[in-house]
């Protein structure tokens, strides 16, 4: 386990447990508040915490997460692993008074769409996180906005967390998501079984070139609906081959601008590691390949790979990006101890 998180210290969530004066089973009761709040999968009991703060299990991606929530710290201050560039140095012991109190909603969803960085210089993140809190405002005041429709489209490779800042960037503005497994898979399925592969089959020459551009084109028309009675919306793919054609991106944008709508394309980057294990996470049928595979499937993935035209870009690296986003959920809906 210490060659695979070399930078693990658990002791440190025995010490803020001990500064917040919880037992192991407050602990436990506090973290599945968190989950249910949030929709994590955890169980939370006694002898998984202590599991945790002995070391000997390491706690996967939804007990991270819900810990960040109880004790309003990010994974490099809980010792979950070293900091990233940018994020606060990772304490070596428990603070001797920590703070519970929750920045305001407003300062919270700024803070979460602080994660949005331009990718390229022809693009506008302080116009593009105003646009997304304006339209946070109207929709909890009631307001109604009389700008023209926007399209976000937010790609990354599978296991990113693109589908997690997706959902956060939906729950803010009211704009629906068209996700393209949620819309097509169940007829992808069948039309793989039918042309004689596999029906969770998503890595073989069939599915890339009889289905695959099917599935895009079901996705693209939805939104085009949606755009034509002035509905922003969200799309949730990743992209990897649109996002990599230049005429493709100048199409989309060009097709946006006939229509006076705005766009927004979002990559969201992760390292490896993050990805693997958020596949093996959630265990998906269609990603049983890239697990029985791995160094194969990772062979084929570009971490350099960006949009081939004006966009933002999210960087999820160890979470930190999703870590934000559950910070600011938790102040909106006014979660605390």
């Amino acid at each position: 386990m210490a060659r695979k998180h070399p930078d693990w210290k658990p002791e440190l969530l025995h010490q803020h447990r001990e500064k917040f004066g919880l037992t192991l089973e407050d602990t436990g009761e506090k973290l599945r508040e968190i989950a249910e709040r949030h929709g994590f999968n955890i169980a939370a009991n006694f002898q998984t915490i202590w599991g945790h703060e002995k070391g000997t299990v390491y706690p996967g991606p939804h007990y991270r997460r819900a810990y960040c929530r109880l004790y309003r710290r990010n994974e490099a201050q809980l010792g979950f692993r070293g900091a990233l560039p940018g994020e606060d140095a990772p304490v070596e012991s428990a603070p001797a008074a920590i703070d519970r109190s929750l920045p305001d909603q407003s300062q919270a969803v700024r803070q979460a769409l602080s994660t949005i960085r331009e990718g390229t210089a022809d693009v506008d993140g302080e116009a593009l996180r105003d646009r997304v809190v304006d339209a946070w405002r109207r929709r909890t005041t009631g307001g109604s906005s009389m700008d023209g429709p926007t399209v976000v489209l937010v790609g990354g490779f599978a296991g990113s967390g693109k589908s997690e800042y997706a959902k956060f960037l939906g729950g803010l503005t009211g704009w629906p998501i068209l996700d393209k497994d949620s819309l097509t898979r169940p007829l992808v399925d069948q039309l793989l079984v039918a042309l004689g592969g596999e029906a969770h089959d998503r890595s073989s020459e069939l599915y890339r070139e009889k289905v695959r551009p099917l599935e895009y084109r079901c996705l693209m028309e939805a939104a085009w609906d949606n755009v034509d009675c002035g509905i922003s919306t969200i799309l949730d793919a990743p992209f990897i081959s649109e996002f990599s054609q230049a005429e493709w991106m100048q199409r989309f944008q060009n097709r946006c601008r006939s229509k006076r709508v705005s766009v927004a394309t979002i990559w969201v980057e992760c390292d490896p590691e993050s990805m693997r294990e958020y596949i093996e996470f959630r265990g998906a049928a269609r990603d049983a390949w890239k697990m029985d595979s791995w160094d194969e499937y990772i062979a084929t993935v570009d971490l350099e790979l960006r949009p081939q035209g004006p966009h933002f870009v999210v960087d999820n690296r160890l979470g930190a990006a999703v870590a934000m986003v559950d910070e600011a959920k938790d102040v909106l809906s006014g979660g605390d101890l």
